[in-house]
């Protein structure tokens, strides 16, 4: 980096608060190999002592900028990722993993030309950040950007492969542009079908309708598919940086667990990026964030992807109620409710985004995500109730986020705004019922809305869609709703539900299950014991392993396999409703 600067002290800042992690997840630790140079001399610099992000040095006479280098490593976390950010055929690059500027100064202020350096000529790239010219270097490509704000350049993600797809969603001449941009560890990973492009085209017009504005000049999907790199998706106005495994476009269970990931992302858009609750508008990426609307930001971008899923076609009616039905008994069973609020969740998220799934159901996690779903279905059947089926939260949707389309900005919000929109809409007491929803505690979700449109969440034998697929991927038995567990086929318990018959037993996560009423433990033995409980008046015997220690422990349990699916009432199917496309 070539950094303008004037003689005397400066203090360098590595982005620390990164847009859409809403934490402080900058990945400092990766950065190696420091070294800033003024006029050819080289320079000795110092990291503040408090703030690990922050590095001192003194600019001497004469010199009007710095020369500043470093490695970022990629195979460890990037910001927004779990995993790494490049391998052999990949490269996911967010901007903010390998930039400093100026302590203080405004992002919109600092104006930043990129360029990147590629491996080979058979190398593309996608990216939302203007391109300015290629050029041949030593058998390498440099891809040179136009000069941007460094808030454009940290919003402009970019993905490169060796194996690369791009697919147009809008007809040659119409504005503005929506492409997917696809790389790949393999040619086979890029296989999208041709039903799944017809699916993305509809969501760009279903969005379209939503909202009825666009608040971009052209919009990228960026999909990375890879086994090996880390999975994700994080929003950005003109794009969005999505990441899953190699087989997700052509796998069943992948597909179906990852279909609502673009729409979620493309939602942010106007919900995140250009509306933002005003303690996520910072004016750098060291200013600290307050998540107090989380149940916003994310929570309704949660429930409208996951709805545009179904009116796109990504997913089936079916498959949309037995994703809500999944939410629902989730929440329905998470014992950490009756003592932490939602909104603390979001508070919390910078300490509990990284933490593992052991005592989650009574610690919680990130449930401004589900809950705010189940939220804002309430309001949206509320909305469809109060006007005898007039307005809807799409009309909410068109009236916040709508307004004119054009380049990207930023309209910031507080709650009272929230609440004074949705009266324009339909008047209703909005302010007690999201207080009550997001500030009190209480032993069950709440429910309101799937029981005003039309069904109830219900628990049988059969197999729910999303539970069996996700047991499936990731190689585990969800007994949750029974039992009380979830747990690998290695036998380790993954989670424990507080309270749960296997709580009440004794049992909790990290402990390993050996064998189950006098036999080896499969999942296949657990789904017959748990079938001949139904009735039985036989507690079921666990032997267990706690840190080489063996017990066997006695749950009383007689209430044999249950799964969460939603069954229709007497009640209209407003839900139906709510999932017919908004397109003609």
């Amino acid at each position: 980096m070539t950094i303008p600067a004037r003689p005397g002290p400066l203090t360098l800042v590595y982005p620390e608060w990164i847009p859409g992690n809403h934490r402080p997840a900058g990945p400092i630790a990766n950065v190696t190999g420091l070294e800033m140079d003024a006029n050819g001399q080289p320079l000795a610099w110092q990291r503040d002592a408090v703030d690990m992000y922050a590095f001192h040095v003194e600019v001497p006479a004469g010199a009007n900028a710095l020369e500043v280098s470093f490695d970022t490593i990629t195979n460890d976390v990037s910001a927004g990722a779990s995993g790494p950010s490049a391998t052999t055929n990949v490269l996911d690059l967010n901007w903010n993993q390998v930039v400093l500027y100026p302590q203080g100064a405004s992002s919109d202020e600092v104006q930043v030309t990129a360029s990147v350096s590629l491996p080979a000529s058979d190398w593309k790239f996608g990216t939302a950040l203007p391109w300015l010219h290629s050029n041949q270097a030593e058998g390498r490509v440099v891809e040179l950007f136009k000069t941007v704000s460094l808030t454009t350049l940290v919003d402009s993600p970019l993905i490169a492969g060796d194996h690369y797809r791009q697919i147009e969603l809008t007809k040659p001449g119409e504005t503005p542009r929506h492409v997917i941009d696809m790389v790949s560890e393999s040619e086979a990973g890029l296989a999208m079908t041709p039903v799944d492009e017809a699916a993305y085209r509809k969501l760009v017009a279903e969005t379209g309708t939503l909202f009825g504005a666009r608040h971009y000049l052209e919009y990228h999907f960026l999909l990375t598919l890879s086994d090996e790199a880390g999975h994700h998706g994080v929003e950005h106005h003109q794009s969005s940086d999505n990441s899953a495994a190699e087989r997700t476009l052509s796998d069943p269970d992948r597909h179906l667990l990852e279909a609502d990931l673009l729409p979620h992302e493309f939602v942010h858009s106007w919900n995140g990026k250009y509306r933002r609750p005003a303690g996520l508008a910072t004016r750098n990426y060291q200013d600290p964030m307050r998540g107090d609307l989380l149940w916003v930001y994310e929570g309704l971008t949660e429930y409208l992807g996951r709805v545009l899923s179904a009116r796109s076609g990504l997913w089936t009616a079916e498959q949309y109620r037995e994703s809500l039905a999944e939410t629902a008994a989730l929440l329905d069973n998470r014992s950490g409710r009756t003592w932490r609020p939602l909104e603390d969740t979001a508070r919390s998220v910078q300490i509990l985004r990284m933490l593992g799934p052991g005592w989650q159901n009574w610690r919680r996690g990130l449930d401004y995500y589900p809950e705010g779903e189940l939220i804002w279905l309430e309001v949206d059947t509320i909305i469809r109730q109060q006007s005898h089926g007039q307005k809807s939260l799409d009309d909410f949707c068109r009236l916040f986020y709508g307004g004119q389309s054009g380049p990207p900005q930023v309209v910031s919000y507080t709650f009272e705004d929230l609440v004074a929109s949705l009266n324009r809409v339909t008047s209703y007491d909005w302010a007690n019922l999201l207080t009550e929803r997001v500030h009190s505690t209480a032993p069950h979700a709440p429910l309101g809305g799937i029981e005003r449109g039309g069904w109830r969440l219900v628990y049988n034998d059969q197999p729910n869609l999303f539970v069996r697929a996700s047991e499936k991927l990731g190689k585990r038995v969800n007994v949750a709703y029974s039992l009380g567990f979830e747990i690998r086929d290695d036998g380790e318990f993954v989670d424990v539900v507080h309270g749960s018959p296997a709580y009440l037993a004794g049992l909790g996560p990290g402990m390993k299950l050996v064998a189950i009423n006098g036999r080896g433990w499969s999942r296949d033995v657990l789904g017959d014991v748990l079938r001949a409980s139904n009735g039985s008046d036989q507690p079921i015997d666990l032997l267990v392993e706690n840190a080489n220690f063996f017990k066997t422990y006695s749950i009383p349990y007689h209430g044999g396999i249950k799964n969460p699916h939603l069954e229709r009432t007497g009640a209209p199917d407003v839900l139906g409703e709510i999932l017919k496309s908004a397109t003609k």
